[in-house]
């Protein structure tokens, strides 16, 4: 079984350290992963884009798609070409407190998550808006455990980062919680 997702956002939300701890989550409970960031010409505010294969066994997908199963949207600004690239069915989360982009609800399964609002009310730092929403794949998924995440989550932050460690842990935990849980892991769900 293979899963595909799309990140998307400017710069500055988190989107890359999103991607990498999702992969790291997969890693460390046995799967195969490919992951993929791209980053636009500015630090902050530019786009970026991330995509993340996660399988059961080898990956024959590249990690540059022409269609996924799966997207996060952090931000409406470069939502467009993650759009055209979704499967029929596709699950997509938004950060409904900042998206204001157009998703078909006809053909896809949408989640909105206020993950800026979770993470400024509920933790005091807007910053952790991308772990709320790493913690709400999670959950919404089945991908990876909540613990895998958090244990990738300390694994991937630099060393000039580890004081947020704890912060980001609740973030994780804030998104997991918030999120409905699948009767069964979407992930093993048919494509």
């Amino acid at each position: 079984m293979e899963r595909e997702l799309l990140l998307t956002g400017i710069g500055g939300q988190g989107i890359q350290l999103a991607a990498l701890v999702l992969a790291r989550a997969a890693t460390l409970e046995g799967r195969q992963v490919m992951l993929f960031g791209l980053y636009g010409g500015m630090m902050r505010g530019g786009n970026t884009d991330s995509t993340l294969v996660v399988a059961d066994r080898s990956i024959t997908s590249p990690p540059i798609l022409s269609r996924a199963w799966s997207a996060v949207a952090m931000h409406h600004e470069y939502w467009e070409p993650v759009r055209t690239r979704l499967r029929p069915g596709a699950l997509v989360l938004t950060t409904s407190t900042l998206f204001a982009g157009a998703v078909d609800r006809d053909s896809c399964r949408v989640f909105e998550v206020p993950a800026t609002e979770l993470a400024s009310g509920e933790l005091g730092s807007p910053m952790a808006a991308s772990m709320v929403m790493a913690g709400a794949y999670a959950a919404i998924t089945g991908l990876v455990e909540l613990s895998s995440l958090d244990e990738a989550m300390r694994e991937s932050l630099p060393p000039y980062r580890r004081q947020h460690a704890d912060l980001n842990a609740k973030a994780l935990q804030v998104g997991f919680d918030f999120a409905p849980r699948q009767a069964a892991p979407a992930w093993a769900e048919d494509a």
